[in-house]
């Protein structure tokens, strides 16, 4: 009976100590994630605004109004276009990266730097590089495409380029963390398997159809799952290249959110369409768990 009680006790310290190691990163989760949220939702059904004038509960007026806003609808499909836009090649190309340096190229620890390296910089640095690199009348990019008898683009302020400047600035900053994830992926096949290969008479391209794209399949998943939902929380890049412009052809959903509060004083309202866009990354998240358990169960 003795040993029974100090089982328990032992097993109700051990109980205690886990709780005494969790609780300050519960606190802070609480204080900084659950309660900001929860008084986000109750925002959304009200009036709020920065002069506290109206403030009162409106019900689901501040929804309607989201729905009915062009703006917003706008804002989201900027949103998704950029999402479409850089999702494709962020995948695409770090892929043919990682590929590349295992084939094992001379000095494979440099080219893993160079294309990882960008990932690592603040995005307040890449912005005012590649803002250089863009300038219409001293950047870089045009003076080599006036070097070839090109004419100078304004990448920054033209409609019909903006968006494409700002893919391919996110491309040049972000590519390097799924480099890692496909070169990582890449080293753990078995080199048994591209023996065997090799003896069955399979060439290089049969390989890489027949070995390497199937394994790499749940590292294509992961990276899609992440590429997606970073994608469609931009702002850092637009927010500081563009401002959303020009006239609002750049302005993603987070930037109409931010000005919605920030700007218009409008906080009920940005809560609104927050947890609309809330809303839409748990259906994405949701429609990308299906398919990852489905290819798992097939």
């Amino acid at each position: 009976m003795s040993t029974a009680g100090g089982r328990l006790k032992a097993k109700r310290g051990e109980t205690l100590t886990g709780w005494a190691f969790a609780a300050p990163f519960a606190v802070l989760f609480g204080l900084f994630l659950v309660v900001p949220a929860v008084y986000g939702l109750y925002l959304s059904f009200t009036g709020e605004t920065l002069t506290g004038a109206g403030s009162g509960l409106v019900g689901l007026s501040n929804y309607a109004d989201a729905l009915r806003d062009p703006d917003m609808w706008k804002s989201l499909g900027n949103t998704l276009w950029f999402t479409l836009l850089s999702t494709v090649p962020l995948v695409v190309l770090s892929l043919a990266l990682a590929l590349l340096v295992n084939l094992g190229l001379p000095g494979r620890w440099l080219w893993r730097l160079s294309f990882f390296l960008p990932y690592l910089l603040a995005s307040t640095v890449v912005v005012m590089f590649w803002s250089w690199m863009y300038n219409p009348t001293l950047g870089l990019i045009n003076g080599v495409l006036a070097k070839f008898g090109g004419a100078p683009v304004a990448w920054l302020q033209d409609p019909k380029v903006a968006m494409l400047s700002v893919v391919i600035t996110t491309l040049w900053w972000t590519i390097g963390f799924n480099f890692l994830l496909y070169l990582a992926a890449l080293q753990n096949i078995p080199e048994q398997q591209f023996e065997a290969a090799a003896i069955d008479g399979a060439g290089k391209w049969r390989q890489l159809f027949s070995i390497v794209i199937p394994q790499l399949t749940p590292t294509t998943v992961l990276i899609l799952m992440l590429q997606i939902l970073a994608s469609l929380k931009v702002f850092d890049q637009i927010y500081m290249l563009t401002n959303g412009g020009p006239g609002g052809k750049t302005r993603s959903i987070v930037q109409y959110i931010y000005e919605s509060g920030f700007t218009g004083y409008r906080f009920g309202y940005s809560s609104a369409i927050s947890y609309l866009f809330f809303a839409l990354i748990v259906l994405v998240s949701l429609a990308q768990y299906k398919l990852i358990n489905r290819r798992s169960a097939a």
